[in-house]
């Protein structure tokens, strides 16, 4: 792609956003547009990333955002609603927002969509996340406009503030970190530089298609937080607690934050026994995949941007 072919971002202040407005610049790639509207993450993205064109708007209200979609862009449509107890915003942000995004996307000419959509998609899970982001994937695949679908798993790196990030932080500031239960639930975390790069393939190559992009590693939770206790630095004790109590907790948690970091819903969906779909996404989209200990080590250690915390 030219230098001078415009990518819209939306969800750009997030983790995958974030990372994307670092590695697309190292591309080539000069004409970046990103949309969010986090009151604190959107002036940071402006801050460390000032070639990039940063618009705060809300994509839910129909606004002078719109007139950023032009003849030709590619749009990578990343604006979600991840976690919290109230439908609401789950509402706004992953269906009414798709739906003015994708609508900008049609009158404004945009050649290509690249959707980042969720592995909870094919999940046995039925939280407010699952169910919003299948009614989101639909809608792309509706819209008329040639895209590609891109389903990750559990992901983590530079600018994560939810996932693995909020538990780093976590376990830096307490002497106990809780494990739910026995704590063996097969997860397959993936490293947002892969990710991002496997975004970038597709936006220089126009690609189609739907693909489920899981982590090539699979790890018990537990042996997961052992890596990343170790790879931030942390020296809190892993302390197992029961499945139950751990459920309790979270539920009396919510009852003072509208919008906590891990909910029961997440809880419950974390023990499901399932794994997704390993395809050879490095051969497909031409991406060498990083080490889960050496993405781990990158994410918490390599400066200037494993400094970066972003609010929640």
């Amino acid at each position: 792609m030219p230098a001078t072919h415009r990518v819209l971002i939306t969800g750009a202040a997030g983790l995958i956003g974030q990372n994307l407005a670092v590695l697309l610049p190292a591309q080539g790639y000069r004409d970046l547009v990103g949309f969010d509207k986090h009151p604190a993450n959107t002036p940071t993205l402006r801050c460390l990333h000032p070639a990039m064109t940063v618009i705060e708007a809300d994509l839910a209200e129909r606004g002078p955002w719109e007139a950023a979609f032009t003849p030709g862009s590619t749009l990578v449509l990343g604006q979600a609603q991840i976690g919290g107890t109230d439908p609401e915003p789950f509402r706004r942000n992953n269906i009414t927002a798709t739906e003015n995004v994708l609508r900008a996307a049609r009158h404004g000419g945009i050649a290509h969509i690249v959707h980042l959509s969720s592995s909870v998609v094919n999940s046995a899970a039925t939280d407010l996340y699952a169910e919003t982001k299948r009614a989101q994937e639909a809608l792309v695949a509706a819209c008329g406009i040639p895209y590609a679908i891109l389903r990750p798993t559990l992901m983590f790196g530079w600018f994560d503030r939810k996932h693995l990030g909020w538990l780093a932080r976590f376990m830096r500031k307490s002497p106990l970190f809780p494990i739910p239960g026995h704590g063996r639930f097969r997860r397959q975390p993936l490293f947002a530089g892969d990710f991002c790069a496997i975004i970038a393939s597709c936006i220089a190559r126009d690609t189609t298609g739907a693909y489920n992009i899981s982590g090539l590693e699979t790890v018990d939770y537990i042996d997961l937080i052992r890596a990343l206790r170790s790879a931030c630095g942390a020296r809190t004790h892993l302390q197992t607690i029961p499945f139950a109590l751990f459920d309790a907790l979270l539920g009396a948690y919510a009852r003072i934050d509208r919008d906590p970091p891990f909910t029961r819903r997440q809880l419950a969906a974390l023990a499901i026994p399932e794994l997704f779909e390993i395809i050879d996404w490095p051969a497909i989209f031409g991406v060498t995949p990083t080490r889960l200990q050496d993405a781990l080590d990158r994410t918490f250690r390599e400066k200037p941007w494993c400094d970066v915390e972003l609010a929640f």
